[in-house]
């Protein structure tokens, strides 16, 4: 059987799902399209609640098909006209998966003392949430931490941008980020913050171990965040741009914890 109809109620959930973070956070559930993050799900060790495909993508993907559809409760064959709807992309692929939302909280006591760490305070673009995600985990950064105020983990565009990072990345959401790292700094773990205003520069300084903080693409991190930090980090700039994208300059930083 084709689901063929736009107003069938899975249907109508599974688009919810795709355009609202609130809908998702009650259900607590989201969807992950494209047939390369429907099988990063699935190969991270994930069942897919739905598994929604068209004919065009069953044929042109056979392998790709038969694994996820082996890892998913529900699998349902749509229309072109009807996976549009619960497609979040101009072009789809034609696969499209729900999973329910992972655990995503953590105690600042499993934070390992001597491993590397990125912490995101109220970033709001989710092409940089989700090239932050990718980059942590493409060096070996052994998590993401995130202030509650960032934007959804779990839109579509931070899922797709992390190229199922989402799935296997640590991440730690937290609900005070100033508070947290302060917790953090009594168990001897180290934090850098990066700002332009009276900081050293980040090549200069051992940063080998501990947590790298970015903040707001327009105003950076919040003082009171900033005040809690074991340093002030800067990225040397030698050119006439002013500054960096958020996720470029987290690519540099965190690249620094490497050298």
């Amino acid at each position: 059987m084709v689901i063929s109809s736009k107003e069938n109620n899975i249907i109508k959930y599974t688009a919810k799902l795709s355009k609202s973070s609130k809908f998702r956070k009650e259900q607590k559930s989201f969807a992950a399209e494209g047939v390369r993050i429907c099988r990063d799900g699935v190969d991270s060790g994930k069942f897919a609640e739905y598994f929604f495909y068209t004919a065009d993508a069953k044929e042109k993907y056979g392998e790709d098909f038969n694994k996820i559809s082996s890892c998913s409760k529900i699998v349902c064959e749509v229309s072109q006209s009807v996976f549009e709807k619960i497609s979040d992309t101009k072009t789809p692929q034609g696969f499209l998966c729900v999973f329910n939302m992972l655990d995503k909280i953590k105690k600042p006591y499993t934070i390992n003392i001597r491993g590397r760490y990125v912490a995101l305070e109220n970033l709001q673009d989710p092409s940089n949430v989700g090239t932050v995600l990718r980059t942590a985990e493409a060096l070996g950064m052994d998590g993401v931490i995130m202030s509650r105020d960032c934007c959804d983990v779990y839109s579509p565009k931070v899922v797709r941008g992390s190229m199922g990072a989402v799935f296997r990345l640590p991440l730690n959401v937290v609900d005070n980020l100033a508070e947290y790292i302060q917790e953090l700094s009594l168990q001897g773990i180290a934090s850098y913050g990066s700002t332009p205003r009276n900081a050293e520069p980040i090549n200069s300084i051992d940063c080998t171990c501990g947590v790298m903080l970015i903040g707001n693409e327009g105003n950076g991190l919040t003082e009171n965040t900033l005040s809690v930090c074991t340093k002030r980090v800067m990225i040397p700039m030698f050119g006439r741009a002013e500054s960096l994208n958020a996720s470029a300059a987290a690519a540099i930083l965190m690249w620094e914890m490497f050298r």
